[in-house]
């Protein structure tokens, strides 16, 4: 499992024209999962991005989570984060986990992050999105379930 998580000012997602999550100040996190994670991933990584100290207090100073600021979460599905880029100009997607899989780890993903009491919104699986955002600071992270 893989998430790249950004601090933004705004985000959302569009998919045929449409707005289908929209969030203010908070973080976007591109979401990826790989064959072999386990479900047990997904609530150490909502736990995670919810509580990863990326926010700067009154000194100026990354000290701040998601909830310490009653920010909002967008999630975004995104199976590319999976995919294997050393071999070739190609990326391979073998490690990428099945569709019906990742669609519930992602759903679950989603459940878990409600419940540590963040406003979620989200992109829609397997669409084709345009993903907007205005990236604060930039601030972006990689995380991975190797460091969870």
């Amino acid at each position: 499992m893989k998430a790249c998580i950004q601090r933004v000012i705004s985000g959302k997602v569009v998919v045929n024209g449409e707005v289908v999550g929209e969030i203010g100040r908070g973080i976007v996190a591109l979401v990826g999962f790989e064959k072999g994670d386990l479900t047990s991933y997904v609530d150490k990584m909502a736990r995670k991005i919810v509580n990863l100290r990326i926010f700067e207090d009154d000194s100026g100073k990354m000290n701040l989570s998601l909830k310490d600021i009653g920010g909002e979460l967008l999630l975004v599905p995104n199976f590319t984060l999976a995919a294997d880029c050393r071999k070739g100009r190609r990326p391979s997607f073998q490690s990428s986990e099945e569709p019906s899989r990742a669609e519930d780890m992602f759903g679950r993903l989603v459940e878990a992050c409600k419940e540590e009491g963040v406003p979620v919104k989200t992109g829609i699986f397997g669409a084709d999105m345009k993903v907007h955002l205005i990236n604060d600071g930039p601030v972006t992270f990689v995380l991975t379930n190797r460091e969870l």
